[in-house]
């Protein structure tokens, strides 16, 4: 059988016609997703959101030490207030010890001095003269016991 030299020619071209239709359509696609994609993050916006990360960064480290300087700022005023209270309570405590009866009442109270005439009674609590007792004096021991129990007792925790 012989073919037709017109109906090959007739049916490559078609298909080749078809092949680049099909061709141009994936290429148009695969452009369309590119550009979809691309759409989403422009330059402009990269730029933009460069920006911003650039600001956060420099100003993080000077906002942090604003607030921590803002914090020892407000712990000082705190201080120079308990500096003044203080400072007012020794002006009042000053002003209180040029006069002659406190003098002579703290006189009485801490030192238990009594004036000519008058009769001293010192109290003495029965529970701690008790607990002295238990305890036992150094007077209770001899030389050489006590001094060991210095040596030991300066090894161990303090006591108050």
């Amino acid at each position: 059988m012989a073919r037709r030299p017109e109906a090959d020619r007739f049916s490559t071209a078609t298909r080749l016609r078809l092949l680049g239709e099909q061709t141009a359509a994936r290429v148009y696609r695969s452009q369309n997703r590119r550009q979809a994609r691309r759409s989403r993050l422009t330059g402009r916006a990269a730029f933009l959101a460069l920006v911003v990360c650039s600001l956060v960064v420099a100003l993080a480290y000077p906002m942090r030490q604003y607030v921590s300087q803002r914090a020892d700022i407000a712990e000082q005023e705190r201080l120079m207030d308990e500096a003044r209270r203080r400072v007012e309570q020794l002006k009042d405590e000053k002003a209180r010890l040029r006069d002659d009866m406190y003098i002579r009442r703290l006189a009485r109270e801490h030192l238990h001095y009594v004036l000519p005439g008058e009769t001293g009674y010192t109290m003495i609590d029965p529970e701690a003269a008790e607990q002295q007792r238990e305890e036992g004096g150094a007077a209770d021991r001899p030389w050489y016991s006590n001094v060991w129990n210095g040596v030991d007792s300066a090894d161990g925790p303090q006591q108050k």
